[in-house]
């Protein structure tokens, strides 16, 4: 059964940047439709090679943070902007908050398996950050094309 997204586009002419929105569905299977959708879209913008897989990975990341951690909604947000020499892709990730309380173990879930997500998108990315906001959290990253 195909899992069908909703998704808008917004493109915008400022610094020569488009963005590129998707809503992330509750349902099992949503990280990977998005991720694939997202390739698909950073294929369409030609973002450079070199940084076009760490994109996906990253994507999956803090997709996957937001279910396992967060409340829904979940949305990504794809940024691509082009200038003075240097192209810089930045992923976004906003859900609706934590789903626990600080400190809370997550029932069922091997911490040998999961835990590393943080790391591998700050070893990825040229800057990374978390924005709390009312009504929720946004994880972002920021990858530069040489």
């Amino acid at each position: 059964m195909a899992l069908q997204l909703n998704t808008r586009l917004r493109e915008t002419k400022l610094r020569e940047a488009v963005e590129y929105v998707f809503p992330l569905p509750p349902v099992a299977g949503a990280v990977s439709a998005v991720r694939r959708r997202a390739g698909v879209v950073l294929t369409d913008w030609n973002v450079s090679p070199g940084i076009f897989e760490d994109a996906l990975l990253v994507v999956s990341e803090l997709l996957t943070n937001a279910i396992v951690h967060a409340l829904p909604p979940a949305e990504l947000r794809l940024s691509w902007i082009r200038g003075d020499g240097l192209d810089t892709l930045r992923v976004e990730v906003t859900d609706a908050g934590p789903a626990r309380a600080a400190g809370q173990e997550l029932e069922g879930i091997d911490p040998d398996e999961h835990g590393r997500g943080e790391e591998i998108v700050r070893a990825l990315a040229t800057r990374y950050g978390i924005r709390f906001h009312p009504g929720g959290v946004t994880r972002w990253a920021d990858l530069v094309a040489a």
